[in-house]
């Protein structure tokens, strides 16, 4: 029975140790764990009802005032993205960057992300599912105060994508001098053939 006794103390004291070390850990007022899981939860239930199809996303995005909002690198934005979108890269989601941008809390904002569109990996590479900038972005925005958020809800593939892309031909638009079928590389951007699997 003593034998039995050392490593149970041994756990306890780890389990309890471990129970304070956000304690011990250096403070810091400027970042709150706990408010963000908070708030992380508030705006997944406001998400629930606010992911669009790429119909509905389209109509909303020409009723006026709607902000369309990339979060994505200003190099990703730069090489595609959805015709009349804003960039704000995540990194730059601030006060003041928001304020200047979008300073009405009451705008209706479409957000979408890489992971919405397939077959043009340079200009929209995959995340996995649960580190989506999406997610991320939805967050964000819910906890700056903005609750007319939705979000592009399917994963397009971008050749049959309905939505519009700036640059224009930035996606490929069959050359009249290529083989029929076969995508030419534009402005860095190359489309990748499908997976015999699709």
């Amino acid at each position: 029975m003593r034998k039995l006794r050392i490593p149970c103390a041994a756990c306890l004291f780890c389990a309890l140790g471990c129970a304070h070390a956000e304690d011990r850990a250096p403070s810091n007022p400027a970042i709150d764990m706990q408010g963000y899981l908070r708030a992380s939860v508030d705006a997944a239930e406001h998400r629930a009802t606010r992911r669009l199809s790429e119909d509905d996303f389209i109509r909303m995005s020409r009723e006026p005032g709607v902000v369309v909002l990339d979060a994505r690198s200003s190099e990703k934005f730069n090489e595609l993205h959805i015709k009349g979108a804003i960039s704000i890269p995540f990194s730059d989601l601030a006060v003041a960057r928001l304020n200047a941008a979008i300073p009405d809390r009451s705008t209706t904002i479409l957000i979408y992300c890489n992971n919405n569109f397939r077959s043009a990996e340079s200009a929209f590479p995959s995340k996995l599912p649960s580190a989506s900038l999406n997610l991320a972005t939805y967050i964000a925005l819910f906890t700056y105060g903005y609750r007319n958020i939705y979000e592009l809800g399917p994963l397009i593939d971008i050749r049959d994508a309905r939505v519009e892309f700036d640059p224009p031909g930035g996606l490929g638009v069959p050359d009249a001098e290529a083989p029929h079928g076969v995508l030419p590389r534009i402005q860095g951007l190359v489309l990748s053939e499908p997976s015999p699997a699709e």
